[in-house]
């Protein structure tokens, strides 16, 4: 006489034909999707980068003249090499910034998050959200940011700096005196409270001042530069911080911080900390503004950037004394991942290093 298998050990066998099956599926899935990861790096890149033009970008830039500004070529290298790159993202927050639902997921310095108000209030005076009528009606713009390296001292490259559409610059680093090396023209200037020029007679005649904002506080501080406030208190900034930023409230932005979240999340792989600010995980001020020109300028180039550890005695800044050897390794900051990054920017040509420092010998 047969028995008729039990019910318990007809589903037991169900369940081992599903979790056998479900498991070749996934070999084959891995296997079959294992050559195409093997391209990329784990943070997206094409792992095998140069500087030589894809055949559809030799086609749409290779006869251009040498030295005429070539529309879309840094989004286009970027994304040859970095599939994930979308381009839309404006330099600075306008009033619709919430439509980059991003930013608005996210505290300072990776969002907007709790400061929607004081933003609305700001952008309400400030009432300008671009680089001006001339710079935001150009079919096509050349940017250059200009780094605080002491690699720029004595190479003379203040004409060809001065040549480009935007010169971006960053923090304090200041201009008069430096002009042959470091240019004269400043479009916009990128900072923070603890950062921005104290000496309000080093200010550029003409010049966007752009803040990028790290911590709830700063946009406080923002608020009072604006208004022409007096700040009353510096309580929880790390450092003296400016007390009066001689610009017209139009000539103020606040930076889009998606470049910060995308360039410390995907760009650089800097650790995610659920979302705030933590050890090791903000980008340098430069490679922000790097991020910023990939997503609004056609032609990216930069100067000033890179440290050079082997050499302890070299100036770390054009404009003082201060020696190589006077970086320590930084809690917020992580420089070495950062370089390979913007290693990679050079390589594949997406970016021009005019001083040469990021890659020294290493591309």
């Amino acid at each position: 006489m047969r028995m008729k298998p039990s019910r318990n050990l007809l589903l037991g066998m169900c369940s081992m034909l599903a979790l056998g099956f479900l498991y070749y599926s996934s070999g084959r899935i891995s296997l079959r999707g294992w050559g195409h990861k093997s391209l990329y790096d784990k943070q997206g890149f094409l792992l095998k980068l140069d500087a030589t033009l894809p055949l559809e970008l030799m086609y749409k830039y290779g006869n251009i003249s040498e030295g005429v500004c070539k529309p879309g070529f840094a989004a286009a290298k970027m994304t040859a090499i970095y599939p994930k790159f979308t381009k839309l993202a404006p330099m600075f927050l306008d009033p619709n910034y919430k439509r980059f639902s991003r930013i608005g997921d996210y505290l300072p310095p990776f969002g907007v998050k709790t400061q929607e108000k004081i933003i609305d209030i700001l952008l309400s005076a400030t009432n300008m959200y671009g680089l001006g009528e001339e710079l935001d009606s150009k079919s096509c713009k050349t940017c250059i940011i200009v780094g605080n390296g002491g690699i720029l001292a004595n190479k003379s490259l203040g004409q060809k700096i001065d040549d480009f559409d935007v010169v971006v610059r960053l923090n304090e680093a200041p201009v008069k005196g430096f002009e042959k090396d470091v240019g004269s023209k400043t479009t916009i200037r990128i900072t923070y409270p603890e950062g921005a020029i104290q000496k309000t007679e080093r200010y550029e005649a003409e010049s966007l001042f752009v803040l990028s904002a790290f911590k709830s506080l700063d946009f406080k501080w923002l608020r009072h530069m604006v208004f022409n406030q007096r700040l009353r208190s510096t309580d929880g900034f790390w450092k003296s911080v400016a007390r009066h930023v001689p610009r017209e409230p139009s000539d103020m932005r606040i930076l889009n911080p998606y470049f910060i979240q995308e360039a410390s999340f995907k760009l650089i792989g800097l650790p995610h900390n659920n979302g705030q600010m933590g050890r090791g995980n903000i980008p340098t001020l430069g490679t922000v503004a790097i991020t910023m020109a990939l997503h609004n300028c056609d032609e990216v180039a930069v100067a000033g950037f890179g440290y050079n550890m082997s050499t302890p005695h070299a100036p770390l800044h054009y404009y003082e004394k201060i020696r190589m050897s006077a970086i320590k390794e930084s809690w917020t900051h992580n420089i070495s991942k950062e370089k390979e990054f913007l290693m990679k920017l050079v390589k594949a040509g997406v970016i021009q290093d005019l001083t040469g420092g990021i890659c020294g010998a290493g591309c």
